[in-house]
């Protein structure tokens, strides 16, 4: 077992399934060093997405559940992308957005939810850059949508 597949095993954490595209789109990009992975929903295996506005249908602490949940199928489609994440070098950048209403102000808070899970799957990586920000909408009134940037190892 890859030294990553432990300590997910270690923390518990099973991977799902790598969600499928909504459009026309691939889930995953690379380039030289670099894996860029596109914008994902909070989706669990064998239902439908969650959907919401977060300031309205979600609390900040939900959310950040939400946004754990995309960290988690982010995982899994860089998973399927390179068979094993000990291929990981370093998150490089996380984009996380937030359907929320004009009066919420908790983005970075919600956004944590993605970055602690990377932060204990990667603990030797350090921590990566970011971008939090809220939006009017997003693709299905999805309440969080996050990408994210991966440098690779050398095979």
């Amino acid at each position: 077992m890859s030294k990553t597949g432990a300590r997910l095993a270690a923390l518990g954490i099973v991977l799902p399934p790598a969600p499928q595209p909504i459009g026309l789109f691939i889930p995953a990009v690379r380039t030289g060093n670099l894996l860029f992975l596109s914008g994902l929903a909070p989706v669990a295996e064998g239902s439908a997405p969650t959907v919401g506005k977060v300031g309205a249908d979600f609390s900040a602490e939900e959310a950040q559940g939400y946004a754990r949940m995309v960290g988690l199928n982010l995982l899994a489609v860089m998973l399927a992308e390179l068979g094993d994440l000990d291929r990981v070098k370093r998150v490089v950048k996380v984009l996380g957005l937030v359907n929320a209403t004009p009066d919420f102000t908790r983005h970075p808070f919600v956004i944590d939810g993605c970055s602690i899970l990377f932060a204990e799957v990667f603990p030797d990586l350090g921590p990566h850059a970011r971008t939090s920000m809220g939006a009017g909408s997003l693709p299905n009134n999805i309440p969080v949508e996050i990408e994210a940037v991966i440098e690779l190892r050398d095979v």
